[in-house]
């Protein structure tokens, strides 16, 4: 299974278990780390998610996933690309919430008139 979580990272396991809301059991599962072409991978093992933090689940083909053009690298050689995209693209996010804060009255995350 491939599971995406809120905070964008990217598991893949095999699913053991699951609940009435969304509670996942995967095992044997990597962390998937994109940049650009190459990915690298991260063990973790068994892997318990909250169901409120999954945002996407698929089962992976794997006859498919050996046509994809993504180069497996180290991973020492991704994860600095990686944190560096993810760093920008969180700057990218604080300009615009503050421009949506600014200009058009939106509230701020986690701020006043966010909570549920």
């Amino acid at each position: 299974m491939l599971v995406l979580l809120r905070d964008g990272r990217k598991l893949i396991g095999v699913l053991r278990s699951y609940d009435q809301f969304a509670n996942l059991v995967l095992e044997d599962t990597v962390e998937r780390v994109h940049y650009q072409d190459a990915y690298g991978d991260i063990q973790r093992g068994v892997f318990v998610i909250r169901g409120e933090n999954v945002v996407l689940l698929g089962e992976v083909d794997l006859d498919r996933e050996d046509e994809l053009p993504l180069v497996p690298v180290p991973l020492e050689e991704v994860i600095p690309l990686y944190r560096e995209e993810v760093e920008q693209k969180k700057q990218r996010e604080n300009v615009k919430a503050k421009v949506l804060y600014e200009k058009h009255g939106f509230s701020r995350e986690g701020g006043e008139g966010d909570g549920y």
